[in-house]
């Protein structure tokens, strides 16, 4: 009882607990383990241990101080988060006078110092590991101080230039910070300074840019080029006789009618009792990258591809990853293979992998599928329909059993020539999405029921894609907002993932719908990775992973080893625990960076688009409120840009916390979230990525 007492202390630094929260956390219910409960409380309060607030126990830091890393991300008001390296720990708040002198994306070691009995404060004690090499911004000077003032407000700090500066800047000239030092005796970081060359009619310059902002590693070395000459490309008999050769039967492709590379293929059989052998084909990406050689260094170092608008950053050399690992018509290629016996009414009979090699009959684009799902003929008509209704089954199971479908609008960016923006428009899900994205579900739930269930007897490292509870002051917030909107939904369903499809599903088809999922989704955990499953809550999976994806993840390309390992080599260890923890912290920081330079690309994208319609009226929605201001999301392009509170005529507006809105007071008018609202572009800074509006 008291080892599990101290350990509920420790996982929570901050958080204060009443004695009834404690007894539920430890599952007691009897008695004689709830008197226990008590006087353990009592012990551990006179050790120090724990201290008493009132009706509530807290860990006491003074006498066990708890250190974290993680990663800082700084807030614009000055303030930041530590997203802890651990999926079950929740973000650490660091006021702005605990930063010391650490920066935004820097990997620090936080002392843990209080709470609010929800969450723990920290302060930073320690820089790990600087997150940026260099930093954007415009150079000035104040007397005899010559600065650079960064142009991400996220770098609360204006950086002091050292050494001589090239007679070609000047003063207000954009510049580029580099060997960047901040030691806690000075006030300031400092850093030297090099030139910005900016034209404005090359959009390589977006491209380095954002690598820079984002510190993205796209060039191979020479050490993983000279590597890759070494390849064996060709596919031998002996490999192939080792496989299952499945190059006679139908197999295809469906991807983006721009994707460069097809990691993932799908066949469909009828047996004598009327069942189907659907088959999941995925790149076997491992037969060509191996453990520790250069290639694979660089994929880890990586973790994911980056797709940013009109160019990709891959996590492995386009000799991999679009020619033999791609699995083009025609051409022979090597897989892993998932197959699943199935009812036509969708139900799991059973299900295996195996090793491939296959000869895909077409590539397939999503509106051709969906044409032919309309039609009912064309090619290969006769395997898509049984495929098509096989995912309607699997997906309305799925949404039956506590699953959340999320209906996030996305923009489609149409470029010219010179990769300029022309057009921003929403991207349609059709039937044929749903079609494929049901198969790799299933593919990556049944991979990792196939390791966890055989664990009974032996321990088996693996990878899981995790998805914990969400937070329950944020559910609450939440609720709050959409009641606002006219919906109802209760605080008290965070367990209850149904409630949140219920309430998505109302919501699909209306203005406010892009909205309402992303509030939703921000009041969501984080999906990570992690050696301990813990379940995907999103997705309702008891037991889930990533397996589908490996040229572009690098998370799938170690499930398949693990895989492979497991079943085919029997073996019961194949990385050990430490390698696997430290893997899944780095691969989900690396695909919070991806997320965040897609996100920037787009935003980048939507600005300059925007520039050449300034004072065009759109149709917006009040997305967010704060002291100085409405953001408004466009409802065509979901550009996000702000209407300030001083521009709003005829009365003097001030933000009222309480009823999400802003309140003009002498008319008493309201603005609130969800609201429609008519706006006229005033204007828009590519270099600042900002947009303003005015209201009609």
């Amino acid at each position: 009882m008291k080892r599990k007492v101290k350990s509920l202390f420790k996982n929570n630094p901050g958080r204060q607990f009443k004695r009834k929260a404690i007894a539920k956390r430890l599952e007691i219910q009897e008695e004689h383990e709830y008197s226990a409960l008590k006087a353990v409380l009592y012990n551990l309060e006179k050790e120090e241990f724990i201290k008493k607030i009132g009706k509530r126990y807290i860990l006491n830091l003074e006498s066990n101080p708890i250190f974290v890393d993680g990663i800082l991300q700084v807030n614009k008001s000055g303030y930041g988060f530590v997203v802890v390296n651990n999926s079950k720990a929740k973000d650490i708040y660091i006021s702005s006078k605990n930063l010391s002198n650490s920066l935004d994306s820097d990997t620090v070691k936080v002392e843990i110092i209080g709470g609010n009995g929800k969450s723990a404060e920290g302060k930073i004690v320690e820089i790990v590991k600087r997150g940026r090499k260099q930093i954007e911004g415009y150079l000035k000077k104040e007397g005899r101080k010559i600065f650079v003032q960064p142009i991400d407000d996220k770098i609360h700090k204006q950086i002091v230039v050292n050494g001589k500066i090239s007679s070609d800047i000047n003063l207000n000239d954009k510049v580029i910070v580099i060997n960047i030092k901040w030691d806690k005796r000075e006030i300031n970081p400092q850093g030297n300074v090099v030139s910005f060359k900016e034209e404005k009619t090359n959009d390589k310059n977006d491209f380095i840019s954002i690598v820079e902002k984002f510190n993205l590693p796209y060039k191979f070395s020479r050490k993983v080029l000279k590597e890759l000459k070494n390849v064996e490309f060709s596919i031998s008999e002996d490999e192939i006789k080792r496989r299952l050769d499945y190059r006679d039967k139908t197999v295809f492709t469906i991807d983006p009618y721009d994707a460069k590379d097809f990691d993932d293929a799908l066949s469909v059989e009828e047996d004598e009792e009327g069942n189907y052998l659907a088959g999941v084909h995925i790149a076997d990406v491992s037969h060509y990258v191996n453990p520790n050689n250069e290639l694979d260094k660089e994929a880890q170092k990586r973790g994911n591809s980056v797709y940013l608008v009109g160019k990709v950053i891959p996590m492995l050399p386009e000799e991999i990853s679009n020619n033999i690992c791609s699995l083009k018509p025609s051409e022979d290629r090597l897989t892993f293979s998932v197959f699943i016996r199935i009812t036509k009414k969708g139900k799991i009979l059973n299900f295996y992998t195996k090793k491939c090699v296959i000869n895909s009959n077409r590539r397939f684009t999503y509106e051709e599928v969906q044409e032919i799902i309309d039609s009912k003929t064309g090619e290969y008509c006769e395997e898509l329909l049984k495929l098509n209704n096989l995912a309607v089954k699997l997906r309305e199971k799925r949404l039956k059993e506590g699953s959340i479908e999320f209906f996030t609008p996305e923009v489609k960016i149409e470029l010219n020539k010179d990769d300029k923006p022309i057009n921003v428009v929403l991207k349609g899900f059709m039937q044929s999405n749903s079609l494929v994205e049901e198969f790799m579900l299933l593919a990556n739930k049944l991979v990792a029921e196939s390791i966890t269930k055989k664990r009974k007897t032996k321990i088996k490292e693996f990878i899981y894609r995790v998805h914990d509870l969400p937070d329950k002051d944020k559910v609450k917030e939440f609720a709050n907002f959409v009641k606002k909107l006219g919906y109802n939904f209760s605080a008290n369903s965070e367990t209850k993932v149904n409630k949140f499809q219920t309430l998505i599903s109302k919501a699909k088809g209306t203005d406010e719908q892009a909205l309402i999922n992303e509030l939703a989704i921000r009041s969501m955990a984080k999906a990570v990775y992690s050696t301990k499953n813990i379940g995907h809550y999103g997705l309702g999976f008891k037991y889930y992973t990533h397996f589908t994806s490996p040229i572009r993840r690098y998370a799938d390309l170690e499930v398949h080893r693990l895989l492979n390992n497991y079943t085919a080599k029997g073996e019961t260890l194949y990385k050990d625990r430490k390698y696997l923890n430290n893997l899944c912290e780095h691969i989900s920081a690396t695909e919070r960076d991806a997320v965040e330079a897609e996100r920037y690309s787009i935003k980048l994208k939507q600005v300059e688009f925007l520039s050449n319609h300034i004072g065009d009226e759109f149709d917006g929605i009040v997305s967010g409120l704060v002291y100085f201001g409405l953001f408004i999301k466009l409802i065509d392009n979901l550009a996000e840009g702000l209407v300030r509170l001083r521009d709003i005529k005829n009365d003097y507006y001030f933000y009222d916390e309480n009823s999400y809105s802003v309140i003009g007071e002498r008319t008493n008018r309201r603005y609130r979230l969800g609201d429609k609202i008519r706006v006229k572009l005033i204007r828009a800074d590519i270099k600042k990525t900002e947009i303003d509006f005015i209201i009609i």
